[in-house]
């Protein structure tokens, strides 16, 4: 559905090469000032919908809205696209190479030297301006491509992989930023196969493959989507003669005699009436629900697909 909320909205977008369908019917909507986790296996279709949205390639058919407003070549500058394989320069310097890429983007020189500082300090990386592409490490190359996208201060912020080639501590220094950009009124479109990065920082997913939507939507309703009654309890004791309406999915042994125990409630039930039919027969120590991951609901539909 097109609103005036959604700062992006595709419209059953096909696209094929030769005998390849590349994107068969993708309609999605991203909310504004969201963080929206673009997800699939290699070869879904993800880079294939980044392209068309940058007006790299253009949709066999169907249509892409910005901000309500069909796309056109003058949303490049409310834009910024990181790419999965890298742009830079080699041989040409960081600081004359973000320079060159920010008036591309329509910035005069002064504002442009004067957010590049200002990145540079962000990213820790003061100093750098007479330092070569080629010799900088696959990691600081990403920060130097990471301050090329955002640099003109664009509204909405497609970030293709954008962790790859950093360490634990500058993953999650740029983690930081993408969150503060939000904050700020910025809408980002995240293309990972991080799923502990989608679970932590994004509030929307899609899911394609095979070229072909399986799922979108917010991510807590897609994960009350998959809720399936099941709760994980550590106890003391042994678990026996439960109701037939409670399945023992899972057991094992922790430390101190504690247990391990997966329980499944049958249709209707309450976790309440569990409760009670447990605290009957063992110690109970910890009690919750077992809530699918974005990780499991990945592989589950990309396995039934």
């Amino acid at each position: 559905m097109i609103t005036a909320l959604n700062v992006l909205d595709t419209s059953h977008i096909y696209k094929s090469y030769a005998t390849h369908t590349a994107l068969k019917d993708i309609s999605i909507s991203i909310p504004q000032q969201t963080i929206f986790g673009l997800l699939g296996p290699n070869g879904a279709g993800k880079t294939t919908l980044i392209r068309i949205i940058n007006q790299i390639i253009v949709p066999d058919s169907g249509e892409v809205f910005v901000n309500g407003e069909p796309l056109a070549p003058r949303h490049i500058g409310v834009i910024g696209y990181l790419p999965e394989e890298r742009g830079l320069y080699k041989k040409m310097k960081v600081g004359e190479q973000l320079l060159y890429l920010s008036r591309l983007k329509g910035l005069n020189k002064s504002d442009a030297v004067s957010r590049i500082k200002n990145w540079f300090e962000r990213l820790e990386i003061s100093g750098w301006s007479e330092k070569r592409v080629e010799d900088l490490s696959k990691g600081m190359q990403q920060k130097v491509q990471f301050i090329a996208t955002v640099v003109h201060d664009p509204d909405l912020i497609i970030l293709d992989e954008p962790f790859s080639g950093f360490d634990p501590i500058n993953a999650n220094l740029i983690k930081s930023e993408i969150m503060q950009l939000r904050d700020q009124g910025k809408t980002i479109i995240f293309s990972t196969h991080r799923m502990e990065s989608v679970e932590e920082i994004c509030s929307h997913i899609a899911l394609i493959n095979k070229s072909e939507k399986v799922l979108d939507g917010s991510k807590k309703e897609i994960k009350n989507r998959f809720r399936s009654n099941t709760y994980e309890i550590i106890h003391q004791g042994n678990l026996n003669g439960l109701s037939m309406n409670y399945e023992v999915l899972q057991q094992s042994g922790l430390e101190d005699d504690h247990l391990y125990t997966v329980v499944k409630i049958a249709e209707g039930l309450t976790p309440n009436q569990l409760l009670y039919e447990l605290i009957q027969h063992v110690e109970i120590h910890s009690f919750q629900e077992k809530i699918p991951s974005i990780n499991d609901i990945f592989i589950a539909e990309v396995q039934k697909k």
